[in-house]
C-alpha cells in the first residue's frame, strides 16, 4: 500500500463486533470495540481470549480502556489521533441499500423495496417511509425539504417532507411529467433508457442533473419540470456525478475510466464539455468534491483500488492531478467528502479515512473502518462539532445488507510514543515491515504476523 507522497506511518486498534444472528426483519444493536479483531470470515464477536501471539498485537496498539467504547487509532507523526465507534447497526432482509441522503437530522436509504426509509440521525430509529409505486432506488439526493429519487421504471420522483411529531410526505412530480394520458406515450423523448444511476440537485439555478446507464446527462429545471438539456456524456455507463455550487460545473465519471467536466453555456441551456481527466484504464465508479474557502478539490474512486484527485488552480480555474490515494484491495465503489477529511468504501468490505494536509496535497489515511462482512456499496457522511473534537457521523450501506452508523473523531494534536522493547527479533522485523506500509488493517496485521497468508 503506497500513498503519492511521503509516507505516514498509522496503527489501528480494532472494530465493532457482528451480531451473531440476523434479526427476523430489522433491528438496531449498539456495539461495543474489543481489544481482539475478528477473524477473515468476520465470524461472530466473542471476548477476548489468547490467540497465537498476543503480545505481538498487545505491543503494537496502546492499551484501551474496557469501560471505553472507542478505538484509538494513533499516528506516529505529529498529527490527530482519531478515534471512531459503531454506534449502531441495522440489518435487513428485503435487499440491498443502494443509496443514502442526509437533510434535516434524518437519513434516508433506498434500496430493492418501494419503501423509502427515513431514519433519524443519529441513532438510526426509524421515523417512517415514503411509499412509491416503483422500487429499486438507486439513487437519492436531499436538499431542503425535497427529496430527489430514482427508480426501476427509470423515472425521478420529488418529494416533500415534514418532521415534526410525526414524519409526512407528499409527492411533489414524477420526472418525466406526465400532462396527458392521449398525448404522453408509454416512452417518453424525454426519458432517459437505462438505470438512473446518479443525480445532483444545482440550487443556484434550481437545475436537477441526472446520470444514466444509457450514457447521457440530463438537465431538469423544477420550476416548469423539463428537460432543459440532454447530452452523451461518456462512451459507458455515467456511475456518477457531483456539481459545484460555487460555479456550477458538473463533473461526471464513467466505466469508460474517464472523469469529464461540463460548463452551462452562458445564457443558454446547453453545456459543454471543458476538460477530460483520465489517469488509468480502469473504471470509475465514485466521485466526491471537497471545497473550501481556500481550494477545491475533486476525488475519484476507480476499480483497481485507487482514489484519485485534481486540485483547482486559484487562476486559471483548471484541474490539475495531485496524486493518487493507495490502500485499498479491490475496487472502490463509494465516496464522501467533509471538509478535509474523505471517506472511501471498497469491494474490499472496509471504509478508509482520509485526511489532507491544510494547505498542500498530502493525504494521510487515519483509519481503516473494518466491520462490513460484504462490499461498501454507499455512503454518506456529516459533520458532528463539539467543543474541541471535530466529530464526523459516518453511515454506510454494504452488499451483506447491512446499514451502519459510525461516530468519528479527530483529536487534537499529540504525539504517540510505541514501546518496542518487548519483542523479540523475529517479530520485530515482521513489525516493522508491515509498519513501513502505511494503514494496515488489524486483522491484516495479525494474520501475517502468525504467518497465514491468505489472499
Amino acid at each position: 500500500m503506497e500513498f503519492y507522497g511521503r509516507h505516514a506511518l498509522h496503527g489501528f486498534m480494532d472494530e465493532e463486533s457482528n451480531p451473531s444472528q440476523s434479526p427476523p426483519r430489522l433491528s438496531i444493536r449498539t456495539h461495543r470495540l474489543d481489544m481482539h479483531d475478528q477473524d477473515l470470515q468476520f465470524s461472530p464477536g466473542r471476548a477476548s481470549s489468547p490467540r497465537a501471539s498476543p503480545t505481538a498485537m498487545h505491543s503494537m496498539f496502546p492499551p484501551g480502556s474496557p469501560e471505553s467504547p472507542w478505538a484509538l487509532s494513533p499516528l506516529q507523526t505529529p498529527s490527530p489521533a482519531l478515534l471512531y465507534h459503531c454506534i449502531a447497526s441495522l440489518h435487513r432482509q428485503e435487499g440491498n441499500i443502494y443509496s443514502i441522503a442526509l437533510s434535516k437530522g434524518l437519513v434516508f436509504t433506498g434500496s430493492d423495496s418501494n419503501r423509502i426509509r427515513a431514519w433519524r440521525q443519529p441513532d438510526c430509529t426509524e421515523r417512517g417511509y415514503i411509499k412509491a409505486s416503483s422500487g429499486e432506488v438507486r439513487a437519492i439526493f436531499a436538499y431542503g425539504n425535497m427529496l430527489f429519487t430514482t427508480h426501476k421504471d427509470i423515472k425521478v420522483r420529488i418529494w416533500n417532507y415534514t418532521v415534526s411529531d410525526n414524519f409526512r410526505y407528499k409527492k411533489i412530480t414524477t420526472l418525466p411529467k406526465k400532462t396527458s394520458f392521449l398525448k404522453f406515450p408509454k416512452t417518453s423523448s424525454q426519458q432517459h433508457k437505462d438505470c438512473i444511476s446518479c443525480m445532483v440537485y444545482y440550487h443556484a439555478e434550481g437545475l436537477l442533473y441526472t446520470g444514466s446507464y444509457d450514457k447521457t446527462v440530463k438537465a431538469w429545471r423544477l420550476l416548469d419540470k423539463k428537460c432543459v438539456d440532454s447530452f452523451v456524456a461518456h462512451e459507458s455507463n455515467v456511475n456518477a456525478i457531483v456539481v459545484n455550487q460555487d460555479d456550477g460545473c458538473v463533473f461526471t465519471c464513467s466505466t469508460d475510466g474517464s472523469v469529464k467536466i461540463w460548463r452551462r453555456v452562458y445564457r443558454e441551456n446547453s453545456h459543454t464539455l471543458t476538460m477530460t481527466l483520465k489517469f488509468q484504464q480502469s473504471p470509475v465508479n465514485a466521485l466526491a468534491l471537497s471545497t473550501t474557502f481556500n481550494n477545491c478539490f475533486l476525488y475519484s474512486g476507480s476499480s483497481d483500488g485507487t482514489i484519485n484527485f485534481w486540485e483547482k488552480e486559484k487562476m486559471s480555474g483548471r484541474f490539475n492531478h495531485g496524486g493518487f490515494l493507495q490502500g485499498h484491495r479491490f475496487a472502490v465503489l463509494c465516496l464522501a467528502a467533509v471538509e478535509r477529511l474523505v471517506f472511501s468504501g471498497s469491494e474490499d468490505t472496509t471504509i478508509r479515512v482520509w485526511r489532507r494536509e491544510e494547505g498542500s496535497c498530502f493525504h494521510e489515511c487515519l483509519a481503516v473502518l473494518d466491520g462490513h462482512r460484504g462490499p461498501v456499496r454507499c455512503l454518506a457522511a456529516c459533520l458532528e462539532m463539539e467543543k474541541i473534537v471535530m466529530g464526523f457521523l459516518v453511515y454506510s450501506a454494504s452488499l451483506d445488507q447491512t446499514f451502519k452508523v459510525w461516530r468519528v473523531k479527530v483529536m487534537p494534536e499529540e504525539k504517540v510514543c510505541f514501546d518496542f522493547a518487548e519483542r523479540n527479533d523475529s517479530k520485530t522485523k515482521t513489525t516493522m515491515e508491515y509498519e513501513m506500509n502505511p494503514v494496515l488493517s488489524p486483522n491484516w496485521v495479525e494474520k501475517k504476523l502468525q504467518g497465514n497468508h491468505f489472499q
